[in-house]
């Protein structure tokens, strides 16, 4: 995968961890079994297994650079696919587990925590990981900021990936707000007729609002127990165009959409159907960005070429 120059310029501008290319920090040589060569999950931290069992050929990876991407995201997908064939790594995809059916990815996997950041320093500790890429939505506040911790205990290479931020456009409608709670007291005490594009688990405060007509669209169907009082849902996975929200705004009479401002093209066509029929976006602000972040999987790309270059010249 070939990124814009200017994303590897951005990757190249990026600080190396100390003792980079001096086998030091995360290019420290790692002895490695046939246990460990097989890397099956048996015996990983939590016991947790990757889905599906690497083949003979990542087995005969004996000296790749392994990298482990914390996914879930169109970014994490990409990096996984740049990987996949890529002989010089042995990459490990980690998916939180929310999405019962995610997409198969192209390269081993696994699902589920870590439990906190001490576990997660734990596990690239004891899969001899050299890199760890943080590529999980742009509101994974939490899982981000253990990505920071579980480096710094590990001694290891951390970058995040954070794609750009949506803008408004001097035509938009949008009020932004700081939090859920107050995207709920956004939309005011009358009646609306309400889409909610938040994600399964930032539906509870809008309970407090059931005065509204809630319509709630996710991946997957959310739990009874956590719908606002008769709010209607169904499920849906982007990339959405233009002319199909238009629609759907029209159809179900849509007086105000709630969205995290997430960012990415998968699903900026609500936005642009909004300032068409000129709806209120009420847009929840992203959480402070971790430290180290390039914009894009390609910009990760290149960092990830670059420090394992510096390994090599290193070994």
């Amino acid at each position: 995968m070939t990124g814009s120059a200017d994303d590897k310029e951005r990757a190249a501008l990026l600080p190396l961890p100390p003792g980079e290319g001096r086998g030091e920090g995360g290019c420290k040589r790692q002895v490695t079994s046939g246990s460990d060569q097989a890397n099956t999950g048996n015996g990983s931290p939590g016991g947790l297994s990757l889905t599906p069992a690497l083949s003979r050929r990542e087995r005969e990876r004996t000296h790749a650079f392994k990298v482990l991407i914390l996914g879930g995201t169109t970014e994490a997908s990409a990096i996984a696919r740049a990987l996949a064939d890529d002989a010089r790594f042995q990459p490990v995809l980690s998916l939180a587990g929310r999405t019962r059916a995610p997409v198969t990815p192209p390269i081993p996997w696994r699902t589920g925590g870590f439990g906190g950041a001490h576990g997660l320093a734990a596990y690239l500790q004891a899969e001899g990981m050299k890199a760890l890429i943080d590529a999980t939505h742009p509101f994974a506040a939490r899982i981000s900021r253990n990505a920071v911790e579980a480096a710094s205990i590990a001694a290891m290479p951390h970058l995040a990936v954070l794609r750009p931020a949506w803008t408004a456009q001097p035509s938009d409608r949008w009020t932004e707000v700081p939090s859920m709670a107050a995207a709920m007291d956004a939309l005011g005490p009358q009646p609306r007729r309400v889409l909610l594009t938040v994600g399964q688990q930032e539906l509870a405060p809008f309970a407090a609002a059931p005065w509204h007509d809630y319509l709630i669209r996710s991946v997957e169907p959310p739990p009874p127990t956590l719908l606002p009082p008769g709010a209607r849902s169904f499920t849906a996975r982007g990339p959405f165009t233009e002319n199909d929200e238009r629609q759907l705004l029209r159809d179900e009479r849509i007086q105000a959409i709630v969205t995290k401002n997430s960012g990415g093209a998968a699903t900026a066509a609500k936005l642009a159907a909004a300032r068409s029929l000129d709806i209120e976006v009420i847009m929840v602000a992203r959480p402070p960005a971790p430290p180290g972040t390039v914009p894009s999987a390609s910009a990760a790309l290149a960092w990830l070429h670059q420090l394992a270059a510096g390994c090599e010249r290193g070994a």
